[in-house]
């Protein structure tokens, strides 16, 4: 059995606050301890034992794993359409960027491949390689279909949704609806019934429409702001509806391409750091590079880090990783650290019913953890108990 780890000497970003010099205990998978190193009872919960192995972070960060709700791929290797080996080099891609945990993400198809993609996704769901399954299409709208086929988007009948539901075995965890189409609402109705998040996205409904989905059941904005209707000071759209409801976390994109930083402010101020989910949204080219890819059927080019469709020049998901995504947060938006932990930890792992597991530095917890250092850059993840980037070896 490995030795216990004990990391010490970091500002480790708790659910109560930040604790300065502090530590963190692993013991197998788990966390066994952590918080202030001062004086406790012999055999107290946060004392390492005789032997421990001591990590010195002095002069870093110790925040809890990222959590991705919206991933399409990385590393040059795609979960909208790869095998499982594709699917795997993409998740370890991401964990060498922090995410110790994501979902796969779907992309617009016929609806028979997406089905048998699905049954694949789902084994990989099974042995605790992601943590399930998003579909992103095909019942999105045609008028905000941004990197979607158009030619295989269709309504949501909730025939079809079920047959989605059942192909993925139970690792459903969202599915993204223009809840305005006809069969919508009865669609997030039966998703929320199956216990799986109904998102607004790629949508072109009113304000009042998406009041009426949010009632239904939808319960997540997809990459807030893009593919759907402006706010308007006359008609304020799904935006204002999906901001303005405590029901509801929005996702956001934080690449600086997907989003001015006034319109991530605006979001963070009026839904409340509680609210915002950070995702990348990422296609292949994330941690791999400029070129040319695949998105699902659509050809996609890549060019200083931007990904556009070829035919179009939509933009076609995003080349980025969440460690980028939390260092931009604190050092241009400016954002408290512990929010910025709320968004890209906390509340992904709440929303995905995991949260007595993942999603922050706990007692009892799986050891998915991230190491920064003082200028947000990362050097250390471990994902239960074992190091993917180990900081002391750079």
């Amino acid at each position: 059995m490995a030795p216990t780890k004990v990391l010490a000497g970091a500002r480790v970003v708790l659910p109560t606050g930040t604790v300065d010099d502090g530590r963190v205990i692993v013991e197998g998978t788990r966390i066994a301890g952590g918080g202030s190193p001062g004086p406790e009872p012999a055999g107290g919960p946060g004392e390492a034992p005789t032997g421990a192995e001591t990590v010195d972070l002095s002069g870093h960060w110790v925040v809890p794993g990222f959590v991705d709700l919206h991933n399409h791929g990385g590393g040059g290797a795609s979960f909208a359409g790869g095998t499982a080996e594709d699917v795997l080099k993409g998740v370890r891609t991401h964990r060498a960027h922090g995410t110790t945990t994501v979902v796969a993400s779907a992309v617009t198809g016929d609806l028979d491949f997406l089905a048998r993609h699905a049954g694949m996704l789902a084994e990989l769901a099974q042995q605790g390689d992601i943590a399930g399954i998003h579909f992103e299409g095909p019942f999105i709208s045609p008028c905000r279909k941004g990197a979607h086929d158009e030619e295989l988007l269709r309504d949501p009948d909730p025939a079809e949704v079920r047959k989605l539901l059942d192909a993925a075995h139970g690792q459903a965890r969202m599915m993204t609806l223009a809840t305005e189409l006809p069969g919508g609402l009865d669609s997030v109705r039966l998703l929320t019934e199956h216990g799986v998040i109904a998102a607004v996205g790629h949508t072109d409904a009113t304000y009042e429409q998406t009041l009426q989905a949010i009632d239904a059941g939808a319960r997540v904005a997809t990459h807030l702001f893009n593919a759907m209707p402006p706010l308007g000071h006359r008609s304020p759209g799904p935006i204002t509806a999906l901001l303005e409801d405590e029901r509801v976390t929005v996702e956001l994109i934080n690449d600086g391409t997907h989003l001015h930083p006034a319109a991530l402010q605006l979001a963070f101020h009026h839904a409340g750091a509680a609210r915002v989910a950070f995702i990348t949204d990422a296609m292949d080219a994330a941690g791999f590079g400029d070129g040319r890819y695949m998105l699902g059927p659509l050809e996609v080019e890549v060019a200083d880090g931007v990904a556009r469709l070829v035919e179009g020049g939509s933009i076609a998901g995003s080349t980025l990783t969440l460690d980028r995504a939390f260092k931009r947060a604190v050092t241009v938006d400016r954002l408290p650290v512990e929010d910025v932990v709320r968004a890209i930890s906390a509340n992904p792992a709440r929303l995905l019913g995991l949260d007595d597991r993942i999603g922050s530095l706990e007692p009892g917890k799986d050891a998915d953890l991230v190491v920064l250092d003082a200028a947000f850059d990362l050097v250390g993840v471990m994902r239960q108990g074992e190091w993917v980037v180990d900081p002391e070896l750079g």
